[in-house]
């Protein structure tokens, strides 16, 4: 039994590749595809059975080959014998636009992939050029027109020429496509064709895609005639009449006259003779029948020539014409107005000569001027120029004015006109330059030629749609000799086009959407095509198929939208490119990309404080990221719970990171560190973590709240000073702690009533928070009864009497104690009363806002007869740093009042 085994002593294995291949339509193409199989060791043959290969364009399978057997689409070729040798190239059969595409190529020998490699395909047809005959008349505004069609890609260039001399630059045109899919444009040159242009060669010179074709022609040139009817002597109304029609200086020789009386046609015989400057002369005659004499009317002799619209025409009315049948016999009556009319003629003969010679200087002014020239459109950004032809004896004397839309125009490329009417300040795009070329001697005549133009760069919101206008004038005269007005101008601007960028959808996380934009440019029609490894995507959304609205100076922008499965994304080898359109654009602009996006996870922002310096430290976990490029920025919020406001950015931000975890994900970490003083501690607040990333519509924020809570320290005992008049004043100080400590006063025998006290706060030497409470009581035997309301009021601190006392830690404590007796005494006083009291009590407070309230405190009677009741001033502390409220109480010793707790 033979066995034969297959050593593979080396293996090479291609990547994938991407070339282009063109054809042109309905030739043969061959996209390449070369293998180098393994080397066996006894050198024999490759088995074909081992050989795996197939090409794959759009979707669809082209050829395969497996087994040693083939299979292949119509209209496609390849040579299995060449299969030993790696030789798998596809040959496709007449070339068409249905075949364009990437084609892929693989190939794989026992199981295992050798060869990898794409190629697009497309068509590359040259335009095929045509120039219709057309007849020019002379010094009158003519176009050509240069035909380029059946060809592909769509973008074609014009230019034109004259002899060797080139006189329009080349100019593109977007082809308009045709029904079997191949496109076809047309260029035209408007110009004013003079004498010389006769027998000169004018070319169209046309490229496309790199190369060039010219098609040369020389014109056909009309000489328009001037045409004079009259009538043969010796005509009266018995015999018959003769007319003879006047036609000179026309050219070519071939034209054709015709009679016509009252619009109708009358046949005539034709004849022609040449002048000696080459044109040609004719007379033509007609002898009208004694009918047709009667009918009257109107006789006109027309000439029509090749290329000409309006037909030149002479006439004449038959009833003027007084023709007699013999020699006319003249009454006195007549001869008087024979002599009148002599006299008459003299008289006109006379004034006559006399103004020719005042005219005479008029005739030499006359003058031939041409319409605006323009270029076919303008490009922003780059230099546009209008001109004016004028012919006439003194041209020397000629200026012209140009105006934009009616506003005159400067020459602002003088340092003195920068900022000119038309032209806002600093602005680069503002740029008008007038130019004036001759006068030149014209030849073969004794006119002279001047050419004034206008060069400028043009902007949008100023030149769109805007028609320019020359006036032409003799140097110190005001009247206007010609006027000429432009056609509209035609204005592009090439879009700017920004990098493709991707983002997860907004509510499918499996989904990114590839996003591209296009800024600044005119006018508002573009169009974006989307591929995918060689298949055209279709966008999902896009603001390009609807009319953008411009911006203030005329701009359009459009952006297009298209989405694709995630897994598609994050292989890193996908590659989807856009192709945007656009008419001022020589080729359009290509943007591709590779690779995904991945939004990244933030954390809540965590605290913590060193015992050492107090130093405040926060941070913020950013994780599973892509791409790497992250910014994190920390800023203040203002005080309050409800608004909380950005108030300036904190410095001393630090990152570390960022770090890759798993292929293509990142993580980093966000910190930040500052010292907090008390002052931030009060105002509250906080600090938001702001994190930007490409992937993110919007960043990410993460809030911190200055939530540290640390207990005040409270002494031990209330401390209590006694005056000469029996005011005892009581204070507390604590010192630290956040947030503020609460303090309720209240004093009493065997219950206690609420007091009013008085709370400062300030810092201390050692930079801690001092809040030092004060209240100030004394005994009563009794004391009106107080409303819930009045007990209400006491507790918040807002009762405010006239009595008041100063700082208790002053020596020889005074205080202010105004009809102190009456307001004891008017137990009885209604609420009114009171509403009253209260509102000097205020008045007075705002006059001095460091008064003390002095309490009063009714003690009542002892059960025990003889006893004596003891005076209890109580303060509860309340904090939330404390589980329960913090009392501190002082008792009046039984044997006296005490200067000491």
């Amino acid at each position: 039994m033979r066995c034969k085994v297959l050593i593979c002593v080396v293996l090479l294995i291609k990547h994938a590749s991407t070339s282009e291949i063109q054809a042109s339509p309905n030739t043969n193409a061959t996209l390449p595809c070369n293998v180098v199989f393994p080397l066996s060791v006894n050198g024999d043959q490759i088995d074909q059975s081992l050989i795996k290969a197939s090409w794959i364009s759009n979707g669809s399978v082209i050829s395969i080959f497996e087994n040693t057997v083939s299979q292949i689409k119509e209209g496609f070729s390849w040579d299995t014998s060449d299969f030993v040798n790696g030789g798998f190239s596809l040959t496709i059969l007449r070339s068409s636009l249905n075949l364009q595409g990437v084609y892929e190529c693989t190939v794989s020998f026992n199981s295992t992939m050798l060869h990898s490699s794409t190629i697009t395909f497309g068509i590359l047809a040259s335009p095929i050029l045509s120039i219709p005959q057309q007849w020019v008349v002379l010094e009158e505004p003519s176009q050509l027109s240069c035909h380029a069609d059946a060809f592909y890609p769509p973008l074609v260039s014009f230019s034109w020429t004259r002899g060797e001399e080139v006189i329009h630059p080349p100019y593109q045109v977007m082809g308009e496509q045709t029904p079997d899919g191949y496109y076809t444009a047309v260029g035209n040159l408007t110009f004013y064709p003079s004498r010389e242009d006769q027998n000169v060669t004018f070319g169209c010179k046309v490229s496309h895609s790199g190369n060039y074709q010219e098609l040369h022609f020389k014109l056909n040139m009309t000489y328009l005639p001037s045409v004079r009817l009259v009538n043969v002597p010796s005509c009266s109304n018995n015999i018959l009449c003769t007319y003879y029609c006047d036609v000179e200086s026309f050219y070519p020789e071939e034209i054709s006259v015709f009679w016509l009386q009252n619009g109708t046609a009358l046949p005539e015989p034709p004849a022609t003779e040449q002048n000696p400057d080459g044109t040609f002369r004719t007379r033509r005659y007609y002898t009208l029948s004694h009918e047709q004499r009667e009918q009257g009317g109107m006789l006109e002799c027309v000439v029509n020539q090749p290329g000409v619209d309006h037909p030149v025409s002479g006439s004449v009315y038959l009833e003027k014409l007084d023709l007699q049948d013999g020699p006319p016999v003249l009454t006195k009556s007549a001869k008087a107005s024979v002599a009148m009319m002599c006299i008459s003629i003299v008289l006109v003969f006379l004034l006559c000569f006399g103004f020719s010679w005042r005219r005479r200087d008029e005739k030499q002014k006359f003058l031939s001027v041409s319409g605006i020239i323009l270029p076919p459109h303008i490009t922003v950004g780059q230099k546009g120029r209008v001109s004016v032809s004028i012919e006439g004896r003194r041209v020397d004397r000629v200026q012209t004015a140009w105006f934009l839309n009616d506003t005159p125009i400067s020459d602002t490329s003088l340092k003195e006109y920068e900022e000119g009417p038309l032209l806002p300040s600093r602005d680069e795009m503002g740029y008008y330059k007038l130019h004036t070329q001759g006068p030149l001697e014209s030849p073969g005549c004794d006119t002279q030629q001047l050419i004034s133009a206008l060069t400028f760069i043009p902007q949008v919101s100023v030149h769109k749609g805007a028609v320019f206008k020359c006036q032409v004038y003799y140097a110190g005269k005001d009247k206007v000799v010609a006027e000429r007005v432009s056609q509209k101008l035609t204005i592009l601007s090439a879009p700017e086009v920004s990098e493709i960028q991707l983002a997860e959808a907004p509510n499918d996380s499996d989904v990114i959407s590839l996003t591209v934009q296009a800024f600044k440019f005119h006018p508002d029609v573009i169009t974006f095509r989307w591929f995918c490894q060689g298949s055209e995507l279709s966008p999902v959304a896009s603001q390009a198929s609807s009319s953008p609205r411009p911006n203030s100076e005329g701009f359009f922008s459009a952006y297009s939208q298209c989405k694709l499965p995630r897994s598609e994304v994050e292989k890193g080898g996908t590659k989807v490119w856009v192709s945007v359109h656009h008419i001022a654009l020589k080729q359009p602009v290509t943007r591709e990309t590779r690779g995904f996006l991945k939004s990244p996870c933030v954390s809540e922002v965590v605290s913590s404080t060193s015992s050492l310096d107090q130093t405040l430290t926060l941070g913020c976990e950013i994780t599973d990221f892509y791409p790497p490029n992250i910014s994190v920025t920390w800023r203040k919020l203002r005080e309050g719970e409800q608004d909380d406001r950005e108030e300036e950015p904190v410095e001393g931000g630090e990152m570390w990171g960022p770090m890759e975890t798993c292929p293509r994900l990142y993580r980093a970490t966000a910190t930040l560190k500052r010292k907090a003083t008390n002052q931030e501690k009060e105002r509250g607040g906080g600090i938001i973590c702001r994190v930007d990333h490409c992937s993110l519509q919007e960043p990410i924020e993460r809030h911190w709240r200055n939530n540290n809570i640390v207990a005040p320290f409270i002494p031990p005992s209330i401390s209590v000073c006694w005056t000469n008049e029996g005011v005892g004043v009581f204070s507390l100080l604590l010192k630290g702690g956040y947030p503020k400590v609460k303090l309720f006063w209240a004093a009493g025998g065997p219950t206690l009533s609420p007091l009013v006290s008085n709370e400062t706060e300030e810092i201390g030497d050692d930079g801690q928070r001092e809040l030092k409470s004060v209240c100030a009581l004394e005994r009563t035997a009794s004391l009106p009864t107080q409303t819930n309301k009045q007990l209400e009021r006491q507790k918040n601190g807002d009762i405010k009497t006239n009595s008041a006392v100063t700082d208790p830690d002053t020596e020889g404590i005074e205080y202010i104690d105004e009809k102190v007796d009456e307001e004891n005494n008017s137990i009885d006083r209604d609420e009114e009363t009171v509403s009253e009291m209260d509102e000097d009590s205020d008045a007075e407070k705002k006059e001095d806002p460091s008064a003390l309230h002095i309490n009063r405190v009714n003690l009542g009677r002892s059960l025990k007869e003889n006893e004596r009741v003891c005076l209890r001033v109580c303060v509860e502390i309340t904090h939330p740093a404390l589980k329960l409220p913090v009392y501190r109480i002082w008792t009046e010793p039984s044997e006296g009042i005490s200067s000491s707790a």
